[in-house]
């Protein structure tokens, strides 16, 4: 696809199991069909729910590790490898134009399941360089908006940004008796989901931002910050005149939504 305007999109990816990694569902189907549809990136910019730290960090090796963060999966998953290069200059670009917080670069980690469960199903030839910025958990939600502002400038350099979780993610209150491919939410979920989109299409972002002050069913959904925080980095970099798209709009298992978000 053309890029007419030379601005990258921005996506939030609700990634939901590992086993979509290598699994055939319509989430995958839809992953793909964005991977065609999407201008090809220079580099991307990942923030996963799977990488919390003391302090915001970036990978900054060449050549990242495909962490398998996860357990009690066929072992067929935990031989799959995305050999995407990562991209040290990105990274030390990163570094510098960050300026709300001190950010470290990382040459330990690589790319988690959040990242590369989704991305390799986008880009299955892994020609594009991936980094991850990771979530600081001493940081507020306002923090992290404030932080995700400052990556602006990399949409119009050609870097796809994207954050990865579930808007809607409670392990606890899963129906396990409903299968991963079919829909079901429990009544708390949809409330919570369809709030959060109704927010998000209403550019509320300071109620996306106090998304803990929403009521007793987004305390459900998003009973930690992880899964939920990645949304905000993506919500951030919206401009007023994008619009908003979502993709994979369903829930699963009761307690997860895969909904999805696409910004320009």
């Amino acid at each position: 696809m053309i890029n007419l305007t030379g601005r990258m999109p921005v996506l939030f990816v609700g990634h939901g199991s590992p086993m979509y990694a290598i699994e055939e569902n319509e989430f995958v189907q839809t992953w793909r069909t964005l991977g065609e549809e999407l201008p090809k990136p220079k580099a991307i910019i990942a923030v996963s729910a799977h990488w919390e730290t003391c302090g915001t960090q970036v990978t900054a090796m060449q050549h990242p590790q495909t962490i398998h963060d996860f357990g009690g999966f066929p072992q067929e998953l935990y031989a799959v490898q995305y050999p995407a290069q990562g991209n040290p200059e990105l990274a030390k670009e990163a570094i510098e134009t960050i300026k709300v917080t001190t950010v470290l670069a990382d040459e330990k980690w690589g790319l988690d399941h959040g990242t590369w469960s989704v991305i390799r199903r986008i880009y299955p030839k892994a020609d594009i360089p991936v980094i991850q910025l990771s979530l600081d958990y001493h940081k507020t939600p306002q923090q992290h908006y404030e932080l995700a502002k400052e990556l602006t400038a990399f949409r119009e350099k050609g870097v796809l940004i994207v954050g990865s979780g579930n808007i809607v993610h409670n392990l606890r209150q899963v129906a396990w008796d409903k299968p991963d491919d079919e829909e079901y939410g429990h009544d708390w979920a949809i409330e919570a989901n369809e709030l959060i989109k109704k927010l998000i299409l209403e550019n509320n972002h300071q109620a996306l931002i106090n998304y803990k002050s929403l009521g007793s069913a987004m305390q459900l959904a998003a009973p930690t910050p992880d899964h939920f925080l990645p949304l905000l980095y993506a919500i951030a970099l919206k401009r007023d005149d994008e619009e908003v798209s979502f993709f994979n709009d369903k829930a699963v298992m009761g307690s997860l939504t895969m909904t999805s978000v696409r910004i320009g």
